[in-house]
């Protein structure tokens, strides 16, 4: 374990700071803003997808001041690696039922658009009467799939591998309190 620490302590010291905590708290205190509004009069299911959703649904959730429901579902296409496989896996779904519900999804990223889809698909099919989307982070690059976009963006970062407040680096680093990018023959 010794080896594994000091491997993610190197990655860590030798990554790229993209945003500071600064930037972050300004996109999120925008973020928050933009959702108030597009949510007024509404009391909507907040999902947050899980594992990376947390730490950004954390800090915009306490921005919000609208009456709302918190729930979480599990769903990934990344499980530790540094890319994602074609399919979502389901770890959990909703508890709360979303027939009639506006429903806004929190997630840390929206990359090539899998995971958001297939959440937003579920919604749906769960009878949601309006789905809404926020992620933190929009990766540009042209692998999204077509109409896949969030309604809500807090940043965007050019195509590389980004971790930090949410997103991971191998199930590591979600914890920073930044955006950071590997650095320099990092892997």
């Amino acid at each position: 374990m010794e080896a594994e620490h000091n491997r993610i302590k190197a990655l860590r010291d030798n990554a790229v700071m993209l945003y500071s905590p600064d930037d972050i708290h300004a996109a999120l205190d925008r973020m928050a803003a933009e959702i108030e509004a597009s949510l007024a009069g509404t009391v909507p299911v907040v999902l947050v997808i899980l594992t990376g959703g947390i730490i950004p649904a954390g800090h915009i959730l306490t921005r919000l001041s609208l009456p709302l429901e918190i729930d979480y579902l599990h769903a990934t296409r990344y499980r530790g690696s540094t890319s994602g496989d074609a399919e979502v896996e389901w770890a959990c779904e909703s508890r709360i039922p979303l027939e009639g519900r506006t429903v806004l999804v929190i997630d840390d990223i929206l990359d090539e658009g899998n995971t958001l889809q297939t959440v937003t698909d579920y919604c749906r099919r769960s009878g949601a009467s309006r789905v809404c989307t926020a992620v933190l982070i929009e990766k540009h690059h042209d692998r999204r799939i077509p109409g896949v976009a969030a309604d809500v963006v807090g940043i965007g970062v050019e195509d590389r591998y980004v971790f930090g407040f949410g997103m991971d680096y191998k199930g590591y680093l979600r914890n920073l309190n930044g955006i950071y990018a590997l650095g320099p023959g990092q892997q």
